[in-house]
């Protein structure tokens, strides 16, 4: 036992001691592939979305160096057909690659000769006498160990890709980091021999040199393309129920901060890190944090590219915008449109990627607090006003002053202006939802909720610690407040918020882009209790 080869069960025995979530699915697709021609799976997701929980599982699953029967036996691979057949079975070199840069850093060295060197020592310490001195081709080091009788090797890399973030610039050491990883799992002569399986782990998918990945022999799964591996990216909306079942926490408010991340196979997925935060605090709150500065995401939104603060506003406001993946390079660099922005940014986590409708969103409270708190003292100066009155403008709602409303809806629809076109209908919608953006705090905000004979603009549906009335916004262009006002009772938009009656707001708003003169007032709203 060592390391960085068979270094036992210790970390997942310490992950199964705390809040924990059966992913032992993910260990039986791993088995599902040991034999076939290319058992190699590469898995990108972003932080605080359990990578380094899954590679401890799936070290101390194939360890051969220790019996880890008793932590998956209660789990669901052990009713999987292949459970005895791997179970420690295989010798297991893992390694985080963030440890190596800081090594390198510390030490000056050179952070691939200092892998290679660290596992050629541990394998000679392990195995004596089966790796020639003069050998440095660790490939075929593997070789010889498994040729002189020993069982073949399980790889498990996490944050493989650290390397291309922390030294983005530096192609050289790019090339030969990518080098090394194919002389490990390309070489046609000893990989199949050596390698059960391999799993890495990290944020960005394999790096591609024009439209082909650096490693072609991975199966490839990441934030844009998850495919079987989606219901492992996170945490699904029934294992997020149990969990509040079992702390006695409240669903709904899980769902509004943490859901959110949507694909083909799994429509609700959970940034685990803050599902497991909120548990053990006892408090719903801003995980997010903790982990990321807004500068990282600032640095992001705020490179000059056509089309992207558009996008970015958009989605500020509610709204979702389409998105070409298929041109993203896979590293932090190399941005040749907006599209390639948006695309990291779903790989961060930042941005939620609806795949059969090639859409991307703002996900949840959690992510749109991050965003509200990035454009702080940035280039955002108008949209930052505009969110800085949203307490004024909800209190004037919720005291029914239509005539300021309006006015207030006029500034933050001329602030919106400045960078989508005025006029347009879905600017309309997105300055609504800028305008009441701390209404969040204390609603649920469902755009475009099915209800009556039709689909109400904005439903704002009160949280259970807070004794503000619900609300229903409705929109007009080129019409009057008193006709939405109108549409809402003629269509029962109302209904599904019966239980509020009483307590509950109908707010019209029209613009009207034809107005004219100093007086006119473009912006009119009308605001009913019923």
């Amino acid at each position: 036992m060592g390391l960085y080869l068979n270094p036992g069960y210790a970390g997942f025995e310490e992950i199964r001691r705390d809040i924990y979530v059966d992913k032992t699915g993910l260990i039986s697709f791993m088995n599902s592939l040991i034999g076939k021609p290319k058992p190699l799976v590469s898995f990108s997701r972003p932080r605080r979305f359990g990578k380094s929980y899954d590679a401890n599982m799936i070290c101390a699953y194939y360890d051969k160096s220790c019996d880890s029967r008793f932590l998956f036996e209660d789990l669901k691979i052990s009713k999987d057909d292949s459970f005895e057949k791997h179970l420690n079975k295989y010798n297991v070199i893992t390694f985080d690659v963030t440890g190596f840069i800081a090594d390198s850093k510390d030490n000056d060295t050179d952070i691939v000769l200092n892998i290679k060197n660290t596992l050629f020592e541990e394998l000679r310490g392990v195995f004596p006498g089966c790796i020639a001195d003069e050998e440095k081709n660790l490939g075929k080091a593997l070789y010889a160990v498994v040729s002189n009788g020993n069982e073949k090797f399980v790889f498990v890399i996490d944050e493989w890709d650290a390397l291309f973030r922390e030294y983005k610039d530096d192609k050289q050491l790019q090339e030969d980091y990518i080098l090394f990883l194919r002389s490990l799992f390309k070489n046609k002569d000893t990989t199949s021999r050596t390698i059960a399986a391999a799993y890495m782990t990290g944020i960005l998918p394999i790096k591609k040199y024009g439209t082909e990945s650096a490693l072609t022999d991975f199966k490839e799964y990441s934030m844009t393309r998850p495919g079987r591996l989606a219901e492992y990216i996170g945490f699904t909306e029934d294992e997020v129920k149990r969990l509040c079942d079992e702390y006695q926490m409240e669903f709904g408010d899980m769902q509004s901060w943490y859901d959110g991340y949507s694909f083909n196979r799994i429509e609700h997925v959970y940034s685990p890190n803050s599902v497991m935060n909120a548990l053990q605090e006892e408090e719903i709150a801003n995980y997010w944090t903790q982990t990321e500065t807004f500068e990282s995401l600032r640095k992001y939104i705020e490179i000059n590219m056509d089309g992207l603060k558009d996008a970015i506003l958009l989605m500020l406001g509610g709204q979702r915008v389409q998105i070409d993946v298929s041109t993203f390079q896979n590293d932090i660099t190399s941005f040749r449109n907006k599209d390639d922005v948006l695309t990291l940014l779903i790989h961060l986590g930042y941005l939620a990627y609806d795949q059969k409708k090639k859409e991307v969103y703002i996900p949840n409270q959690e992510v749109t607090e991050a965003f509200q708190s990035s454009i702080k003292g940035g280039n955002w100066k108008n949209v930052e006003q505009a969110i800085s009155n949203a307490e004024r403008l909800l209190d004037a709602t919720l005291r029914r002053e239509s005539d300021s409303v309006a006015q207030a809806l006029e500034a933050v629809h001329e602030e919106c202006s400045s960078v989508l076109t005025y006029n347009d209908e879905s600017s309309l919608a997105c300055a609504i939802y800028i305008a009441y953006y701390t209404a969040r705090n204390y609603y649920k905000v469902i755009r475009e909720l099915p209800t009556g004979k039709g689909f109400a603009d904005y439903a704002f549906v009160p949280g259970r610690d807070t004794d503000k009335p619900a609300m229903i916004i409705e929109l007009k262009y080129d019409k009057n407040a008193d006709t939405a006002i109108r549409q809402i009772h003629e269509n029962r938009y109302a209904g599904d918020l019966k239980g509020y009656f009483g307590n509950l707001l109908l707010v019209g708003i029209n613009y009207d882009k034809d107005a004219k003169g100093t007086n006119a007032k473009r912006h009119s709203c009308v605001i009913e209790m019923v």
